[in-house]
């Protein structure tokens, strides 16, 4: 079952940046662990931070609070998904 929900909640991870980002289903199918994100990815500034972060709060019914986001957090896709899967494990 832990496999199966983060196999879910990576496939939501992905959804978010496709959508908010408005990246192309090969590309960010393309994501692996050690894709860097923030500040390698243009359309990833810091206005659109937030647009990911409130998206991932609605599509996984989690509270991600200010303390929570660190620079780690959006370093690559592998540290994202970790990140929301440990929020939803809470």
């Amino acid at each position: 079952m832990i496999s199966e929900q983060h196999g879910e909640i990576e496939a939501t991870v992905r959804a978010v940046l496709r959508d908010v980002l408005g990246l192309s289903d090969a590309q960010v199918e393309g994501f692996d662990a050690t894709t860097p994100l923030f500040g390698a990815l243009p359309e990833l500034d810091s206005m659109a931070v937030a647009g990911v972060l409130t998206e991932l709060e609605d599509r996984l019914g989690i509270v991600i609070d200010d303390d929570d986001i660190d620079g780690d957090t959006l370093e690559s896709f592998g540290s994202l998904t970790r990140f929301a899967v440990a929020k939803v494990s809470s």
